[in-house]
């Protein structure tokens, strides 16, 4: 049975970063795609860094039964909304799958797959240096979202909290300054 690598961390931990190291170093690992309403980013490709779709497409999901989880974050731009869906990426035939999401996500998909198959990869990286990283990547927008930018930082406090943390279970964690590193030690764990 194909076991599902849940890659979590704070905003500008490097999450998406590790996902394509990852990816490039265990090709056999087949890739979740989200679903997000949020506007594409520049050097964001449909299909690949999220599906993006609409508020009626989702509620589709949710109607058909096929909507592990979502997650609507007010934003300073507008509701966004960010889903999980058993579109068949996941199907345990075609063996492991690599995935980002939010502690949140990966409890839910781990009640809904079970605590066997999802496997936890939780990254960290000092608050100082994620806040460089983060504002670094917005001054590259078109148009920054510096207020959204940091409403997610502030957020992130809360959402990854200790007690959260613990309360999903969350043991082993990767620190991400040392990229080369952190990405040796989740393939140590995904062998």
């Amino acid at each position: 049975m194909g076991r599902i690598f849940y890659l979590m961390g704070k905003s500008a931990s490097g999450k998406d970063t590790i996902y394509r190291r990852l990816l490039e170093a265990k090709p056999s690992l087949n890739k979740y795609v989200m679903y997000t309403t949020r506007p594409q980013r520049a050097g964001e490709v449909q299909g690949e860094t999220y599906h993006f779709t609409d508020p009626e497409i989702m509620a589709g999901f949710g109607k058909a039964g096929k909507l592990i989880e979502s997650r609507t974050y007010q934003t300073v731009e507008g509701p966004w909304i960010y889903a999980t869906v058993d579109d068949g990426q996941m199907d345990p035939e075609k063996g492991d799958v690599l995935a980002v999401g939010t502690l949140e996500s990966y409890v839910k998909l781990r009640d809904y797959f079970g605590e066997t198959r999802v496997i936890p990869i939780y990254i960290e990286l000092d608050d100082g240096e994620r806040l460089q990283r983060a504002l670094d990547r917005e001054r590259k927008q078109k148009t920054p979202a510096y207020r959204e930018m940091c409403r997610r930082f502030l957020a992130d406090c809360a959402d990854f909290s200790e007690e959260r943390l613990e309360d999903a279970g969350i043991k082993k964690r990767f620190v991400n300054m040392d990229l080369e590193k952190c990405v040796e030690e989740i393939l140590g764990v995904i062998k």
